[in-house]
């Protein structure tokens, strides 16, 4: 897992520890210290810790004029034991959200597993963003992840979406790709 890193190629566009505006601002990353574990596997320096123990994520942009954010996330999302989303929602999706931030796009393919709880959080995002036509997605979560998911019925304030490309798009493109899935999904 340590040689997972988070995707780099937009960090000349745009750099979390950089964005006053960012709950990561003036966070300093060692490449060579591996200190963060997930089912006590060392990830990658990277990746930002928000308060959960198995769940760790990276703010990969943020456009504050198109309301948008992508974050990419690595570990087990975990609402029974830690409650994640409510540590996510405090730590990093609030702070964002009193910036104009209503749309998430929340890169998913690296979360190993799901275990949920109540649906509380979510639904109280979506109402939260639903004013500024805001919205949730998940890219590409894993089969088994998407099963704990849907079963858990978190499909009802968070799209998932497959977008195996991803990663060849700029940011603005990429946010155009999923607002159009989402709107089409929604029509």
């Amino acid at each position: 897992m340590h040689e997972i890193e988070p995707f780099y190629n937009w960090l000349h566009l745009y750099n979390a520890e950089e964005d006053e505006s960012s709950p990561f601002y003036g966070i300093a990353h060692s490449e060579f210290e591996f200190s963060n574990t997930v089912y006590n596997y060392y990830i990658h320096p990277q990746w930002e810790a928000f308060g959960s123990k198995t769940l760790y994520l990276k703010v990969l942009f943020v456009d504050y004029d198109l309301e948008f954010a992508i974050m990419e996330f690595i570990g087990e999302w975990n609402d029974t034991i830690e409650n994640d989303i409510m540590t996510l929602k405090r730590e990093v999706v609030e702070p964002m959200q009193e910036r104009g931030i209503s749309k998430f796009i929340l890169i998913t393919e690296n979360v190993l597993n799901f275990h949920s709880s109540d649906t509380e959080y979510y639904m109280e995002w979506t109402e939260e963003i639903a004013d500024n036509s805001g919205w949730i997605a998940a890219v590409n979560m894993p089969e088994a992840t998407t099963f704990d998911f849907l079963r858990s019925h978190i499909d009802r304030y968070v799209s998932l979406i497959d977008a195996p490309n991803w990663r060849t798009y700029r940011p603005t493109d990429f946010f155009n790709f999923i607002d159009n899935k989402i709107f089409r999904s929604k029509s």
